[in-house]
């Protein structure tokens, strides 16, 4: 058993695709900054009003962004971004779809405040993984591993 991997080409990319990549990373960290003012909205009514219908814009721009041009990356050090990019989407929106209906659609005092304490977990979480990413795009490096 003396199978070798193939050894990951670090450098091959064409410099779009890493620039999509940042993008990416940039729709994720303005979607992270609107979940933690989601939070902040709980005090101030107005600002529900406007991010409310506009939080879930970035993430669903980059997981579609993502989805479009993850094939161009096969094989390169940048298909784990495009992976932990689209999981960072998949991984998150389940607890959304939790957590907004229990602020937006509930009137009980527990649900509200469970909401506001999930609610900002989920922007560091998605802060963290962003940070994570982009240090790893800035060391030419493969993330998640």
């Amino acid at each position: 058993m003396n199978d070798q991997v193939p050894a990951v080409d670090f450098h091959s990319v064409h410099p779009s695709l890493v620039r999509l990549v940042r993008i990416i990373y940039g729709l994720y960290a303005l979607a992270a900054l609107i979940t933690m003012m989601m939070a902040i909205a709980f005090f101030l009514p107005a600002m529900l009003v406007f991010f409310g219908p506009v939080s879930g814009l970035p993430p669903l721009i980059a997981v579609i962004l993502g989805y479009l041009k993850r094939g161009e990356a096969k094989g390169s050090w940048l298909e784990s971004h495009f992976r932990w990019q689209i999981r960072t989407f998949w991984f998150s929106l389940p607890w959304l779809l939790v957590v907004y209906p229990m602020l937006m659609l509930t009137m009980n005092r527990t649900c509200i405040m469970l909401a506001f304490l999930l609610i900002p977990l989920i922007g560091l979480w998605v802060g963290y993984r962003v940070a994570r990413g982009w240090i790893a795009l800035a060391g030419v490096r493969p993330v998640g591993s």
